[in-house]
């Protein structure tokens, strides 16, 4: 397809979805990287510091289930819009919000139950293996609060009537991303807590 071609809405809508499918691949490679220095870290220092046994704290499993959801409320909410039924999404919009931040409450209850566990980020209570797990999972969190962001901003546009089934492209670039974020930390939870048991 030639992207020259189309109106210039077209245009403008093929490069904006192309910036944000540049900006994931990008983030991709970055979390790639983390998840790689993990693998390597547990083959250097196994017989060292490294957790063989490590528990992800039982927070994590629910924070997984309750930003799943909130792509499924996301989804609904798209296809609401779609048929111009401005009542439902809200409800789904305002469901996804609510769900996101109850994403990154849960990731924080999960950090006091490690702390609890005897293993802070740094220190002489520090150990590497949680240190990463402390990284991986905050650098997620950043992500999902600008996900929470742009959510808010859709929600103020959808309150402005800014979006319609015609007119669908913020809202189309905040869900790509969200789901992303959503299935970034499903990959993240399962490489975290099934990587024990193959080292």
């Amino acid at each position: 397809m030639d992207l020259t071609q189309g109106t210039d809405q077209e245009k403008t809508a093929r490069s904006k979805k192309m910036m944000l499918w540049f900006g994931i691949g990008s983030l991709i490679m970055s979390f790639a990287g983390l998840i790689s220095a993990f693998i390597v870290s547990s083959k250097q220092r196994l017989n060292e510091d490294w957790l063989v046994d490590y528990q992800l704290p039982p927070a994590f499993l629910i924070s997984l289930v309750l930003i799943l959801l909130s792509s499924f409320t996301f989804i609904l909410g798209k296809n609401a819009l779609k048929q111009n039924n401005r009542k439902m999404v809200t409800i789904w919009l305002l469901a996804t919000l609510i769900l996101g931040v109850g994403f990154v409450y849960n990731q924080f209850v999960g950090f006091g139950e490690i702390i609890a566990s005897g293993y802070h980020f740094a220190g002489p209570t520090s150990n590497i293996t949680m240190s990463y797990i402390y990284v991986i999972a905050v650098l997620h969190i950043a992500h999902v609060i600008a996900g929470l962001i742009c959510l808010i901003v859709v929600i103020y546009n959808h309150f402005k009537q800014k979006y319609n089934a015609n007119n669908m492209l913020g809202f189309e670039l905040a869900a790509n991303f969200w789901h992303f974020v959503d299935m970034l930390w499903l990959v993240l939870f399962l490489f975290l807590y099934f990587f024990k048991y193959i080292i």
